[in-house]
C-alpha cells in the first residue's frame, strides 16, 4: 500500500511541476527548470553519500576498532541478498542511525555512539536491518527524484519571482498576476509537502523490510521507542538536511514542524511493527 502511495505522490509532484511550468514559464522555461534541477540533484545523488557523511561527522570504523557492530552488519547484509555497507560510527550521545548510498554497491550505514550503549544485540540489529531496508528498496534514489522535482518546482516559483519584478508578461493578455503570486507561494510548499509525505512513506516500508531481515518486529519496535525518547529529551544538533536520513527525527519540533516532519508518527511505526 505505502509503495502505490509513493507512486501516487510522484504522479502529484510531477503533475504539480507540469502545471507550474505551463503557467509560469511556458515550455520553454519549465525545461530550463528541469534542467537546472537535474544538473544540480544528479550531483547530489552522485555524492550523497560523500555529502550525508561529512555533514554528520560520521567517520569509518574497521573491523578491528568494531568488531561486533561488523559482524551484526555483515550477517544482516547476507540475510538481505546485499553487499556488505561501509560503517561508520559518529561520536554523539544520542542514539541514532542512517544509511545512505545512491545504490548497494556503493552503501553506508553510520550509528552514533549512543546507540552503541543504549541498544540490547537484538535491538540494534531491528536498527541496522531498517537501514539495510532502506538500501534494499533504493530509497536514496526515490528521494533524489522527489529533490529533483521539488527542486524544479522551486526554480519555476523563484522565475515568476523574477518575472514579475522585471514586468514579464506584461504584454501577454493571457497573462495573470494573480495566478504567479499563488504559483510562487504554493507550488513550492505543496512540493515541500508532497516530498515529506514521500518520505514518511518510505520510512513505513524500510520498517516493514527491517523487521523481515532482523527476523524480530518486535525488537525494532522495542528500539524505536527507545530512539524516540532519548531524541525528543536530547535533539541532535545536525544539519536539517541530514534529518531525514536518521531512523528516528534527530530534531525536536512542534504540531507544526511535525506536518513538515519526514518521519511518521512514532505510535503508528510501533503499532505497525506489534501486528507483523
Amino acid at each position: 500500500m505505502n509503495t502505490v502511495k509513493t507512486f501516487l505522490l510522484m504522479a502529484a509532484l510531477t503533475a504539480l511541476f507540469m502545471m507550474g511550468g505551463q503557467l509560469m514559464a511556458g515550455q520553454q522555461g519549465m525545461l530550463i527548470a528541469l534542467v537546472m534541477a537535474l544538473g544540480l540533484n544528479f550531483f547530489a545523488y552522485w555524492n550523497s553519500d560523500k555529502m550525508a557523511l561529512a555533514m554528520s561527522r560520521a567517520r569509518e570504523v574497521s573491523e578491528a576498532e568494531a568488531p561486533e557492530l561488523h559482524r551484526i552488519v555483515a550477517s544482516l547484509a547476507q540475510r538481505a541478498g546485499l553487499p556488505k555497507p561501509r560503517v561508520y560510527i559518529i561520536d554523539n550521545p544520542t542514539p541514532n542511525a542512517f544509511a545512505t548510498g545512491r545504490n548497494p554497491q556503493h552503501a553506508a550505514v553510520a550509528v552514533t555512539t549512543g546507540i552503541l550503549e543504549v541498544l540490547n544485540r537484538e535491538e540494534l540489529e531491528g536498527v541496522l536491518g531498517h537501514e539495510l531496508g532502506h538500501i534494499k528498496n533504493r530509497d536514496i534514489l526515490i528521494s533524489s527524484i522527489a529533490a529533483v522535482m521539488a527542486g524544479a518546482i522551486s526554480y519555476l516559483a523563484t522565475m515568476a519571482q523574477w518575472a514579475m519584478i522585471f514586468g514579464g508578461g506584461r504584454d501577454d493578455e493571457d497573462s495573470n498576476p494573480l495566478v504567479a503570486i499563488v504559483m510562487m507561494i504554493v507550488a513550492p510548499l505543496a512540493a515541500t509537502l508532497i516530498q515529506m509525505a514521500i518520505s514518511r512513506s518510505r520510512e513505513y516500508i524500510a520498517d516493514a523490510t527491517g523487521a523481515e531481515i532482523c527476523g524480530n518486529p518486535k525488537a525494532l519496535a522495542s528500539a524505536l521507542n527507545k530512539l524516540a525518547n532519548y531524541n525528543r529529551q536530547r535533539p541532535m544538533n545536525v544539519n536539517p538536511a541530514t534529518a531525514q536520513m536518521y531512523i528516528v527525527n534527530p530534531l525536536s519540533g512542534g504540531a507544526i514542524a511535525n506536518l513538515f516532519s519526514t518521519h511518521p508518527p512514532m505510535e503508528e511505526r510501533i503499532k505497525r511493527l506489534l501486528a507483523m
